[in-house]
């Protein structure tokens, strides 16, 4: 029979990030994909290695989190565009992560970022064992989920409680607080790598921006 997303798993034997697909054969949505992750990741590294000063911190971009076993091992994954995940090693066996285990690890992301293609009805599907805000919620839950629209200049930031999302308000400087790292996630209209664009950018507890390298 073949395997749909809704079928119960069928357990494989345990593989790690090193037998695992390392992506889901889907191309960026579009070019600006890889400068946003940069802003994002390169302005909060000083922030992480202060919070993880032994290293133990993962951020993956378009990596598969693996959230169940199941034959083919992709119906198990999901790539968000930008994650975080507290207290675990860089390196698994001296190697760089080439995804990330949840069934192994069993740490839950602290927040995943979806940049929105098209209406963003994708990163909103509730679908059960197959919609992405769906399984972000019930099963890899990490702490706070952001969906990031380019194109209307908005960010919507859900945070878990319980067991299910719910959403957040923004503050008064339109940012929302994640307050396990001191900082806050907003929008910020302005020019990288000659682009203009309202990007989604980090800023410090006061609203100040927090600099890319």
């Amino acid at each position: 029979m073949t395997p749909t997303a809704s079928s119960p798993a069928k357990r494989l034997s345990s593989p790690d990030h090193m037998q695992l697909p390392c992506d889901d054969g889907i191309p960026v949505n579009n070019s600006l994909e890889p400068w946003q992750n940069a802003l994002l990741s390169e302005a909060i590294e000083p922030v992480l290695r202060r919070r993880h000063p032994d290293g133990d911190y993962f951020v993956g971009m378009d990596v598969g989190i693996y959230w169940r076993e199941i034959e083919p091992p992709l119906l198990g994954a999901r790539s968000p565009d930008w994650f975080y995940v507290p207290d675990v090693p860089r390196l698994l066996d001296g190697e760089m992560r080439r995804s990330y285990v949840m069934w192994r690890e069993l740490v839950h992301p602290y927040i995943v970022l979806e940049f929105a293609s098209r209406d963003g009805s994708e990163e909103r599907d509730r679908t059960p064992w197959q919609g992405k805000f769906w399984i972000y919620e019930r099963v890899i839950q990490p702490a706070f989920y952001g969906i990031y629209e380019r194109d209307l200049g908005r960010v919507e930031v859900y945070r878990h409680t319980e067991d299910h999302f719910t959403p957040v308000e923004p503050n008064a400087r339109g940012h929302f607080a994640l307050p396990a790292l001191g900082v806050e996630l907003g929008i910020w209209q302005g020019s990288f790598m000659g682009y203009e664009c309202p990007w989604l950018r980090w800023y410090d507890a006061t609203g100040s921006l927090l600099p890319a390298a």
